[in-house]
């Protein structure tokens, strides 16, 4: 029997198909870009379930192997909404960086500091949106499952490929080596507060620290002390114990071989996804951060006296000769350049993706200027001064403060997680370049897990600052993947398009320069 269709329903009926075999697309694309990144036989990063469209919920996976699951934050063919994008951002930006924005602010000076975290966001921000464009700029039919190396390696050849790994070893490396000090550190707070607790040991630090129920430490006032962990029994307890307590479990000589026990068979396994179902408490981590300085800073008030120029016994200059040593580190701070083209590529709305870029990138930067702006300014001086600033601001608190021992549980529970997936991804990077396998045999893998832990524990034992590791990780890192590589290829492509100016030209070389300048100086400060 005849009937009539509407020419609006035909529309509609076109649009869907249309709309369905975009996704399929869109879909087989994901599938294949994570079919690149291992071989068939290791599925840790082959296409996981949240590539598939799924009515309900979202697995939300980051290039550092972190998995987050979102329910009803998709349109149902495994998009992402523009709120899950800029959390997914958001989330990958924080780290460990965090920990020195306070030491790094007192590096700088109070109000340099604030002025130098604005400066290098909106910088570290307008070189990622160089990132995101460079791939679009290339003149091929399918560029779609490409990434920043890639498009490295079209642009210069098999020195773009090859410095480009060089340099995302070195991020990658780096950040295992400072997990390792700050899990040394962790475990060595956390393991004293427990001994002490369980045998109901009274300790007095003779670290110079404030009085009361909220005290602050300056651990490098008494860096000279014989004590190896710079305390002394006055009262209750087995001294002989205690003595060979405190031998045995030493934040420099052997809490860091400790580890090794735990993380080098962890390293060596194939496939390391089961750690991602844990990265949560990565989030969990920074919230509480967040509380912990909050409520700190509401017990010890706030403690500021501008001198622009001048250092006294308590406070330090606004302005200081040492600021690169905050460029640095938050060089590393605001680094995402080398994957943000992976994070927004499921973007729902393509067209929204400069702008939660920047939501992004500001509520980053929001979060790192709290957590500096509140340490710094709450730190009590006198009777400290506010040179006492760690490079860990945890350091600041003793073993024996009940959040602080709770903020250190989080952080190394999370970082003890997350470094297997960190030491996975060093391997795929490395390995398959030069074998063309991740796991060529388990002595090339243990050979390179060796040398990454070694690292790490020679960082642990002779220099353990992770503020020091982060800026020149951070600098020269950052040299190529936030200032060089962009701006080169930036204008490159105005060049070959005839595009290119004066004033492009000149911004972009000034931008190169910055990134030189920041490098050099993190070795002469």
């Amino acid at each position: 029997r005849p009937f009539h269709v509407e020419p609006t329903n035909i529309v509609s009926v076109n649009d869907d198909m249309q709309r369905v075999t975009d996704e399929a697309s869109a879909m087989n694309k994901r599938i294949h870009y994570y079919s690149r990144l291992t071989p068939p036989a290791d599925r840790a990063l082959l296409a996981p379930d949240h590539v598939l469209p799924a009515p309900d919920e979202i697995y939300v996976y980051s290039p550092l192997g972190t998995a987050f699951k979102v329910d009803s934050c998709t349109d149902g063919y495994g998009k992402n909404s523009s709120l899950v994008t800029i959390f997914m951002i958001w989330n990958t930006m924080m780290g460990t960086s965090i920990l020195s924005i306070p030491w790094g602010m007192k590096q700088a000076g109070f109000t340099s500091g604030i002025i130098l975290i604005l400066l290098m966001g909106i910088l570290t921000l307008y070189c990622c949106y160089r990132v995101v464009k460079s791939r679009q700029m290339i003149p091929l039919t399918d560029t779609s499952n490409w990434e920043f190396p890639d498009v490295c390696k079209y642009y210069f050849g098999s020195f773009g490929q090859w410095s480009s790994l060089l340099f995302s070893m070195v991020s990658l490396v780096g950040a295992m080596v400072v997990y390792w000090v700050l899990m040394s550190n962790f475990l060595f707070n956390t393991g004293k507060f427990i001994y002490n607790f369980v045998h109901d040991i009274n300790v007095t630090d003779i670290v110079p620290g404030t009085n009361g129920s909220n005290k602050v430490i300056c651990p490098s006032a008494a860096s000279d002390h014989p004590p190896q962990n710079r305390s002394v029994m006055f009262s209750s307890g087995n001294r002989t114990g205690f003595e060979l307590f405190e031998e045995w479990w030493d934040k420099s000589q052997t809490v860091p071989l400790y580890l090794t026990a735990v993380l080098l068979p962890l390293l060596n396994l194939k496939s390391p996804s089961f750690f991602a179902k844990f990265n949560v408490l990565g989030t969990v981590s920074v919230v509480y951060l967040v509380f912990l300085v909050t409520v700190k800073a509401a017990h010890l008030g706030i403690h500021l006296e501008f001198n622009w120029f001048t250092e006294n016994e308590f406070f330090v200059p606004e302005f200081r000769i040492l600021f690169p040593q905050l460029t640095g580190v938050l060089t590393l701070a605001f680094f995402i350049h080398n994957c943000v083209i992976t994070l927004l590529q499921n973007n729902r709305n393509q067209e929204n993706n400069v702008r939660d870029l920047s939501v992004a990138y500001f509520l980053v930067g929001l979060t790192y200027m709290y957590v500096g702006v509140i340490i710094f300014a709450s730190f009590p001086s006198p009777p400290l001064s506010k040179e006492c600033i760690e490079q860990n601001f945890l350091d600041n608190f003793p073993s024996d403060d009940i959040m602080s021992f709770v903020a250190r549980i989080f952080l190394l529970f999370q970082m003890m997680t997350v470094y297997p997936l960190l030491g996975y991804l060093a391997r795929v990077q490395l390995l398959r370049q030069v074998f063309g396998n991740a796991y060529p045999s388990l002595f090339h893998v243990l050979i390179l897990n060796l040398a990454i832990v070694g690292a790490g524990v020679a960082m642990a034992r002779f220099y353990p600052n992770i503020g020091g590791i982060i800026r020149y990780s951070g600098a020269t890192c950052g040299l190529a993947f936030v200032f060089v590589y962009p701006s080169l290829i930036y204008m490159i492509s105005l060049h070959r398009a005839g595009q290119l100016t004066w004033p492009a030209l000149i911004i972009h070389i000034f931008i190169i320069l910055l990134g030189l300048a920041n490098l050099i100086a993190q070795f002469l400060l």
